[in-house]
């Protein structure tokens, strides 16, 4: 079956809110990290997803290859996208790194 693509706004800090004493800093933190670890997490399954439907059509049980195409798409993609973004860290943790104190 074909999921349906819907646009969901992803919220980075999720519900976690600034206070004053200094513990909103760590919750962002913590909420950043765990948005991290959950899209790593979407990655692996959507990559473990493409070599189910791969090793399915190889034995000839597949019997849609669309889904196998749609599926290996959006693992493409997703792997460009955190390609992409671990770019993007590397350079601003570069750019930090030059900055003369």
């Amino acid at each position: 079956m074909i999921e349906k693509i819907a646009y969901k706004p992803l919220t980075l800090a999720g519900n976690a809110t600034i206070s004053s004493n200094g513990a909103g800093a760590a919750e962002v933190a913590n909420s950043f990290g765990s948005f991290l670890n959950n899209a790593i997490e979407d990655l692996n399954a959507q990559q473990n997803t493409v070599d189910r439907l791969n090793q399915q059509f190889v034995k000839g049980q597949l019997s849609d290859v669309h889904q196998l195409t749609i599926a290996s798409e959006k693992a493409s993609i997703g792997l460009q996208l955190a390609v992409q973004m671990r770019n993007k860290v590397v350079e601003a943790y570069q750019e930090v790194m030059r900055i003369q104190v």
